[in-house]
């Protein structure tokens, strides 16, 4: 399954941004900043990692049911979309149903059949969950909840960057790990004018590809980091808004992914899954421009350990 071709009807802004803020507020976390040094240059992280359910995706589906309240749901995901929707589907009230790809880590399988969502595994990648979630939801006449093409996803992702921009008005520029699209076109319209620093891994590369081909095509999946970033294809709605508000695109190597997830973990104790390492990776690189970046850590959803 792939997001629609069509220009969606409403592209979100900065003041959808805003109003998802407010909705979010008292619900999800407002995570903390890490301030420090590292290789003798300024640094600061977003600990996103610390959200309610390990991820930045909380933050998108409870904008996104509170906004238009639904008896049941239904979405697809890689993992942390679904542990979003089953926390935001517990919190209002809502039936959630969250079809996985077989390949899901155990890790956010786990937490997702302790969620209270029910757990459906379908295919061997996040593209044929979602057409079998589609299906079930054409034919029980349940909402379906996409995972970064939608409006009300995108503008509850953005809030990331609006915390940035309130809480860090030093930092020059955000860097942020790219799947669909959804917290990367978020976090544009969110961090009010910063330099927003896209960042995917070399073989997962969906908006790269959008980027050439100046619509959204389908790319290869295959990363260390595809479980959480393993879209076949940017979605239409955040590429609508990184159009307008163009962002710098980055790319990183598997092997500069899992150092950079292990340096997490040796400066700071950051377990974090190889998505959230993206961006640290590229800054390591010296792939994210600025005097003193934030780089948002966006999950922690995985059976990890560091290195020896």
């Amino acid at each position: 399954m792939a997001p629609s071709t069509a220009v969606p009807a409403h592209v979100p802004t900065s003041a959808d941004v805003r109003e998802a803020a407010d909705r979010v507020a008292g619900r999800a976390r407002r995570t903390p900043l890490l301030r420090a040094r590292v290789d003798g240059r300024r640094v600061t992280l977003k600990l996103e990692h610390l959200q309610l359910t390990g991820s930045f995706k909380l933050r998108g589906a409870l904008n996104a049911l509170t906004a238009r309240r639904s008896a049941r749901v239904v979405t697809a995901s890689g993992g942390n979309h679904g542990l979003g929707v089953a926390a935001a589907a517990r919190m209002l009230g809502t039936e959630a149903v969250v079809y996985v790809p077989e390949t899901v880590p155990e890790a956010k399988a786990r937490r997702l059949e302790a969620s209270g969502a029910r757990l459906v595994r379908a295919g061997d990648r996040y593209a044929a969950a979602a057409e079998a979630a589609l299906e079930y939801a054409a034919a029980e006449g349940v909402r379906y909840l996409h995972a970064y093409d939608d409006p009300l996803i995108v503008a509850g992702q953005g809030t990331v960057g609006l915390e940035i921009a309130q809480d860090a008005p030093d930092c020059d520029a955000v860097a942020v790990a790219v799947g669909g699209g959804g917290l990367a076109a978020g976090v544009r319209l969110g961090a009010e004018g910063r330099e927003v620093v896209a960042v995917e891994p070399e073989g997962c590369r969906s908006l790269h590809a959008a980027l050439a081909a100046g619509e959204p095509v389908d790319a290869p999946v295959d990363s260390v980091a595809a479980s959480a970033l393993g879209a076949t294809r940017v979605g239409r709605t955040p590429f609508e808004v990184l159009r307008a508000r163009p962002v710098t695109p980055a790319l990183v190597g598997d092997g500069e992914i899992l150092a950079a997830r292990d340096r997490l973990w040796e400066e700071f104790r950051i377990a974090a899954e190889p998505a959230a390492a993206v961006p640290f990776a590229a800054w390591l690189a010296g792939r994210v421009p600025g005097e003193n970046p934030c780089l948002v850590v966006c999950g922690a959803n995985t059976g990890w350990r560091p290195a020896d």
